[in-house]
């Protein structure tokens, strides 16, 4: 298939295809009279990046699991390995989150007159003084 067909199946624009081979993500395909051609296979590897990427999988991941990747290679042990690595990722970005939305909440009843008096009403006196020692 031509790129463009590619590219509409994959709901992706042609430029993404074209990326997406410049990062090694998507192996060059023939050319037919200086046209990409792709197998259909292509289609299944765009879409699991398409997928990959809409998670959060960054593309440098994307490209660390296809790499080698045969078309009937199990791809199990693959995942369990980058999920296990995602994972700790996206639980340290939860509790980020977490203490985020808390701090939000609180500046949202923010009545402070001052920017001494805000970093008190957040304990933060404490960790600014701990975080200047050790810098010193």
């Amino acid at each position: 298939m031509k790129i463009g067909q590619l590219a509409t199946r994959a709901g992706l624009h042609a430029s993404a295809i074209r990326y997406y081979e410049k990062r090694g993500l998507l192996a060059a395909p023939q050319r037919v009279g200086g046209q990409r051609r792709y197998s259909s296979d292509a289609l299944d590897r765009v879409l699991l990046i398409r997928f990959a990427s809409d998670t959060g999988f960054t593309l440098a991941e994307i490209k660390i699991f296809l790499s080698g990747l045969r078309d009937h290679s199990p791809i199990g042990p693959r995942w369990k390995k980058l999920a296990a690595r995602k994972l700790a990722e996206v639980e340290q970005n939860i509790a980020r989150s977490l203490k985020l939305k808390s701090l939000l909440r609180g500046l949202q009843g923010c009545h402070c007159a001052s920017l001494q008096q805000c970093v008190r009403a957040l304990g933060l006196s404490e960790n600014l003084r701990a975080l200047s020692a050790v810098r010193t």
